[in-house]
């Protein structure tokens, strides 16, 4: 039986930590031959969050065998804003009955520096292990 777990995004930049109002925030899930599942988009409010979006998690109950399945989901965020660099965030582990809290930091372009469609930056964030 899936359970729901939540996931919201904080965007941010700086050691400040100054909130990125606009950036558009995908949440997307690993599918059928290696292809990417929308899952929902938002757009980040004046405080740099976003609506937390619902996602399917496996069971409390089946995790907490040891043979038991993953006890939670994983999803990737792709995080872009005007004048900065385009971020990826892979493997964001979602658990059920849980709202889970992604920081995202994206750092600024140059100054008079607009993004090649051929060559985007982008920084690129893996999950730490537990």
């Amino acid at each position: 039986m899936a359970s729901i777990g939540t996931i919201a995004v904080r965007v941010f930049t700086s050691v400040a930590r100054i909130p990125i109002q606009g950036a558009t925030v995908a949440f997307t899930q690993g599918g059928f031959g290696g292809r990417q599942t929308l899952l929902a988009v938002r757009v980040t409010d004046q405080n740099g969050h976003t609506v937390p979006v619902r996602i399917a998690t496996p069971d409390l109950a089946e995790g907490a065998s040891p043979s038991g399945e993953t006890p939670f989901a994983t999803c990737n965020i792709w995080t872009e804003a005007p004048g900065y660099e385009y971020s990826v965030s892979t493997g964001v582990q979602i658990f059920p009955g849980v709202e889970t809290v992604q920081d995202i930091a994206l750092i600024p372009l140059p100054e008079h520096t607009q993004p090649n469609p051929d060559n985007t930056q982008f920084s690129y964030t893996t999950p730490q292990t537990l």
